[in-house]
C-alpha cells in the first residue's frame, strides 16, 4: 500500500519561496512515477511537476523555471521547491504516485492528474500580493 504525506505549505508574500515535502512509503521508484498536483478554489486540478521511473522531470508551463522537483530515495521524500511565488500559485498541493508507470515524464504530465492512483492529503499554499 502506497502512502504519501505532504508538509511544508504556508502563507508567503509574492516573490517568496517555499519547499514542500512528501514522505513516501510502499512505492517502488524504479517502476513508478510521482507528481505534484495543485487545485485552486473553483478550478480544475493541474499537474505541475512529474518525476518518472528513471528520474526524468517535466513541469507545466505555469511553473517552469520557478519550481523544481527532486527525489531523495534515502529519505523516501519527494520535494517541490517553489521560488518567485505568485498569487496565482495559491492552491492545495498534493503529492501523488502511480506504482506501475514507465512512460516518459512529459507524456505523464500531459495525461493529467487522473494518471495517478495514490494521493496524499494535501498541503495549502497561499501567496499574497
Amino acid at each position: 500500500q502506497v502512502r504519501l504525506m505532504e508538509s511544508g505549505g504556508g502563507a508567503v508574500q509574492s516573490g517568496g519561496s517555499l519547499t514542500l515535502s512528501c514522505v513516501v512509503s510502499g512505492h517502488t521508484y524504479s517502476s513508478g512515477c510521482m507528481g505534484w498536483i495543485r487545485q485552486a478554489p473553483g478550478k480544475e486540478r493541474e499537474t505541475v511537476s512529474v518525476i518518472d521511473s528513471v528520474q526524468r522531470k517535466s513541469y507545466s508551463e505555469s511553473v517552469r523555471g520557478r519550481f523544481t522537483t527532486s527525489l531523495n530515495k534515502d529519505k523516501n521524500t519527494l520535494y517541490l521547491a517553489m521560488n518567485d511565488l505568485r498569487p496565482e500559485d495559491t492552491a492545495m498541493y498534493y503529492c501523488a504516485a502511480d506504482s506501475s508507470c514507465f512512460a516518459e515524464s512529459s507524456y505523464i504530465l500531459r495525461q493529467g492528474p487522473s494518471r495517478f492512483d495514490y494521493w496524499g492529503q494535501g498541503t495549502q499554499v497561499t501567496v499574497s500580493s
